[in-house]
């Protein structure tokens, strides 16, 4: 069996300005880690199963430069460049047409390669239990005609994730699980999430993915043939792509990517598939997707607060505060609780921590108001 990732890597990440960029996004800051960006944790936490030569990463094209730059010891040529923004299911689609056009041509079928899906923008460790985990999900996958996800077992009410209820509660032991799922569920509201902690059936969704490439396209073809019915197109175009590597990657799949409707992987396949299968995380995770995650990931000072780069705090309690001007500013913070305050070189962002959600609406506002300049 042929393992292989595919590393998605191509979101904006605004929830995360004024740090995140359009061309230096969440996924390339060192936001868990001061010596790696998330995108090289996520490298290197799947290196021991599944070799770098046969991960892909899956971007955008404004960001297929930066990203080959932030990791040079990873093969350029497996950065892949979206021909446009699609969402998660047209994006997984192209990663199985590009594995199916390079290992095809050594004798490899479909049903004899195996896809992992990662994300670049999460907080995971121990590595021991997230490799554990993988391993066991990719086997399953690979020995039963199943969609397998990993579930991370909750330990708080969170309204922020979305939800799989699982057909059977997973016993407390730190060995592999897997399970058959019911259902997925939004981001809940405070009530329910509270009903789902204590039912002990429902697991935090991860947004990562393991499947037999013959099943995904099976799948895919049956409930999201839009998509589904153009990967054997992108697998012969993408062919001409691994032949001529200098060709742009949306001269070679002309319009057959750009015509696939933009829907998630989630609500296009996994809420309609009855072939899905939960592994329970052996492994503490965080989606890391807005500022409070530093409270998650970072340790407090004895007042509380995160307290990273040239500040000063007086009277400030439970708060965020990171200074990435390089010595160029000093932030004073006085008299606060549970704010947050990020400082770079051009911008600062100043709210009420459980405001953070909402930056991605400030961002809107500037790019309405000022265009891409401070974006």
């Amino acid at each position: 069996m042929k393992r292989i990732a595919l590393i998605m890597a191509g979101g904006s990440g605004e929830r995360f300005w004024p740090l995140s960029r359009r061309n230096h996004p969440k996924q390339l800051l060192n936001l868990n880690n001061p010596d790696k960006s998330m995108l090289q944790e996520a490298i290197d936490r799947i290196a021991p199963l599944i070799p770098k030569e046969d991960i892909f990463i899956i971007t955008s094209e404004i960001l297929a430069r930066n990203i080959r730059l932030s990791v040079p010891d990873f093969p350029p040529e497996n950065v892949i460049p979206e021909p446009s923004k699609r969402n998660t299911a047209p994006c997984l689609a192209l990663g199985a047409a590009i594995a199916l056009a390079k290992y095809e041509a050594d004798g490899v079928s479909p049903k004899d390669i195996s896809i992992a899906v990662l994300t670049a923008d999460q907080a995971i460790e121990p590595e021991s239990g997230f490799l554990a985990t993988v391993d066991a999900a990719m086997s399953y996958a690979e020995t039963h005609d199943a969609l397998v996800t990993i579930g991370i077992v909750p330990d708080r009410p969170e309204t922020g994730y979305g939800y799989i209820e699982t057909a059977e509660q997973f016993t407390k032991n730190n060995e592999p699980q897997i399970a058959k799922v019911l259902s997925f569920r939004e981001k809940p509201k405070a009530e329910a999430a509270e009903k789902y902690l204590t039912s002990g059936k429902f697991l935090w969704n991860s947004g990562m993915f393991f499947w037999r490439a013959d099943v995904f396209i099976s799948e895919m073809k049956s409930y999201l043939p839009e998509v589904g019915e153009n990967i054997q197109a992108m697998t012969e175009l993408s062919k001409v792509k691994l032949s001529k590597p200098q060709s742009s990657f949306r001269s070679a799949l002309g319009g057959t990517f750009d015509a696939c409707p933009s829907i998630s992987i989630d609500f296009g396949l996994m809420e309609k598939s009855s072939k899905v299968a939960v592994a329970k995380a052996l492994f503490n995770w965080d989606d890391v997707g807005a500022w409070d995650a530093l409270k998650r990931s970072h340790q407090a000072d004895a007042s509380g607060n995160i307290d990273i780069g040239d500040n000063s705090l007086v009277e400030t309690t439970n708060s965020i505060i990171l200074n990435e001007s390089k010595g160029k500013i000093i932030a004073s913070v006085i008299g606060m609780d549970n704010v947050t305050v990020v400082v770079t070189g051009d911008a600062v962002l100043i709210c009420p921590t459980d405001k953070v959600q909402d930056v991605k609406k400030s961002v809107e506002d500037i790019r309405t108001r000022f265009g891409g300049k401070w974006i």
